[in-house]
């Protein structure tokens, strides 16, 4: 089976997950090296041949890896490669990889494990929703499995030895993306990014480091890997969630008590020009799905549901659009063919009415 068909038609967004009102997905990331061969970034093409050859087969034979997809990534082509980085299945680094990498990715894609990406292992766990720790048992039981075929690169004083220092220690990474609406619009998410920076979490955009917050989503991760326990780790950013999830219901509560017309006028605009427009960029198209989704939450769309706006974040990415074509599409040609799904798949969707005030105690 190909990539691609591997992967299915949809992006799969319609699953459901605690809090997934604002908390979009939990991952868990662990980076190893084995024992005896070059990192990958100083190993000679033969030598992460061999990493590949090794590694793969050992990945392969796991029981949560029974019908997955396993590749090397010279096998892909530039588009299945930005699908999967659309999907945040695999990072964009790992796209630019070629002879010597690849990939093993489950049948539900909820495990997928990198292989010479910048360490020799970059397994995580994905789920829907607030599930951090779901995440880091199911990606802790492949990791035991792995530790039990491969001989890892550990020091007793530093421990799990990886390319990056940022990562010695543990090699994990644990991050939620948020859909953060609520606090930008109250022009308060500078402040929560210097609180959460001080709590040593670091905050990025939609694809990691380095990127901006399309669509109003950010990333929160741990930044330390080294002195602290995987398990205690999970359990600090998971406190740290909870509390972003409160602020951003707490932000949007205080707009529709003070400020209700602009989060109307927000909405509404969005929801117009999605619905209208004929020509769309990728960027705008997330800013404005976020609105129409915060909409949602709020019930100005009474019997829409939020899987359809979770669907089209990633359907109207270059890479998805793409692939329903075989001619190369150009940027312009994307954003005519971005506005025609959207208008198409919004067609249905009536349009939005001013939220409900929120209940007010009786008068005594």
């Amino acid at each position: 089976m190909n990539l691609t068909e591997f992967l299915g038609a949809s992006p799969g967004a319609s699953r459901e997950g605690p809090h997934d009102r604002i908390v979009l997905s939990s991952r868990v990331r662990l980076a190893r090296n084995v024992k005896g061969l070059a990192f990958p970034g100083w190993a000679k093409k033969p030598e992460r041949v061999k990493a590949l050859e090794l590694i793969r087969p050992q990945v392969e034979g796991l029981p949560q890896m029974t019908g997955a997809y396993s590749g090397s990534m010279d096998a892909l082509t530039a588009l299945e490669r930005q699908i999967l980085v659309e999907r945040h299945l695999i990072s964009r680094e790992h796209a630019a990889r070629s002879v010597g990498s690849g990939l093993v990715l489950s049948r539900d894609h909820s495990l997928c494990v990198m292989i010479n990406e910048e360490d020799h292992l970059r397994m995580q766990s994905l789920r829907r929703g607030l599930q951090l720790k779901a995440a880091w048992q199911a990606v802790d039981e492949v990791d035991t499995q792995l530790e039990e075929r491969l001989e890892y690169a550990f020091s007793r004083e530093l421990g799990y030895l990886t390319a990056c220092p940022t990562n010695l220690g543990t090699g994990i990474r644990v991050s939620a993306m948020l859909h953060l609406p609520a606090l930008v619009l109250a022009e308060q998410m500078n402040q929560v990014i210097t609180a959460v920076n001080k709590l040593g979490l670091a905050v990025r955009g939609l694809y990691g480091e380095g990127t901006e917050a399309l669509g109003n989503v950010f990333q929160v991760s741990n930044q330390m890997t080294l002195g602290e326990g995987e398990a205690e780790i999970v359990e600090r950013l998971n406190k740290v969630v909870a509390q972003l999830i409160e602020h951003e219901e707490n932000a949007r509560a205080t707009l529709l008590e003070k400020k209700p017309k602009m989060v109307f006028n927000h909405v509404g605009r969005a929801y117009g020009i999605l619905a209208n427009a004929h020509s769309i960029s990728s960027k705008e198209a997330m800013n404005l799905l976020s609105l129409m989704r915060l909409g949602i939450d709020l019930d100005c769309f009474p019997g829409s549901q939020r899987p359809l706006l979770d669907e089209l974040f990633t359907a109207t990415q270059p890479a998805h659009l793409q692939r329903q074509h075989t001619e190369k599409l150009s940027a312009d040609e994307r954003d005519l063919l971005r506005a025609d799904m959207l208008r198409a798949q919004l067609g249905p969707v009536a349009r939005p009415v001013m939220p409900p005030p929120p209940a007010t105690p009786d008068a005594k």
